[in-house]
């Protein structure tokens, strides 16, 4: 089941519930001169998501595409979607330019520096490479700056099928996940390393109003608190000796 919810004004989360995995896959278009979509999901949903794109623009104008680390369900669509719009470009950190991007993708990506901002019209979107958070050295996040939307990719992870726009708590929904994800793989989600806190910090200083979260709810309120209490709940789950 493919849902389309307007998150904040022009941001459409697109989510896409398996059953299987009891969990919830989003995407995020921003609806602008220069349309991005932060990002695509796995081959297998790209119809899926392809329709509901088409729902609030014409899926060939995309101009940009995101996502934070490699992974199918960040960019196994990627090739399908450079293909179907002609002028879309990959933004991604620099690693992921340099170590996946520059073979996998179709076209070259445009690797982002710390704190590099780029523009879609309307929206202005910071870059801020995370490496290990929430997976590979490769990962970042992206913050608009107009709105105070952060894109956070796996970061507040929530299982099951819930609702598209919260404004409860969803660090102890994802405490409850990583705890369940613990239990059920016998390894670690996210690695919890010396300098996870120190960059969820960082994100906080940005002070984010919306957390748009890959799996899950996405979150209105006090972001830079939730970022806070997520790094306390990683340390109490995964303990200092994590790696």
């Amino acid at each position: 089941m493919t849902t389309t919810t307007e998150i904040a004004p022009d941001v459409y989360r697109i989510s896409t519930y398996v059953p299987e995995a009891d969990l919830q896959f989003n995407q995020f278009l921003v609806k602008d001169d220069e349309p991005f979509l932060y990002h695509t999901g796995m081959r297998g949903i790209f119809p899926v998501v392809r329709e509901a794109v088409s729902r609030i623009l014409n899926p060939r104008d995309i101009r940009w595409i995101g996502f934070s680390h490699f992974e199918v369900d960040e960019c196994g669509a990627l090739n399908e979607w450079l293909e179907l719009a002609p002028a879309a470009q990959t933004v991604c950190s620099q690693v992921g330019a340099a170590v996946n991007l520059t073979d996998f993708a179709k076209r070259p990506p445009r690797g982002l520096a710390a704190d590099e901002v780029f523009g879609t019209g309307k929206y202005r979107f910071r870059f801020r490479p995370t490496p290990h958070l929430p997976h590979g050295w490769d990962a970042g996040v992206i913050f608009e700056e107009t709105q105070g939307t952060l894109f956070c990719s796996d970061l507040f992870h929530q299982n099951g099928m819930v609702e598209a726009l919260t404004e409860s708590d969803i660090v102890e929904r994802c405490r409850q996940a990583l705890i369940a994800y613990q239990g059920m793989f016998l390894m670690d989600y996210l690695p919890f390393t010396p300098k996870t806190e120190h960059l969820l910090k960082g994100l906080a200083t940005l002070q984010p109003r919306t957390l748009a979260a890959m799996h899950g709810s996405t979150f209105i309120g006090d972001g830079a608190r939730a970022l806070h209490d997520l790094g306390g709940v990683m340390r109490e789950v995964y303990g200092a000796g994590s790696v």
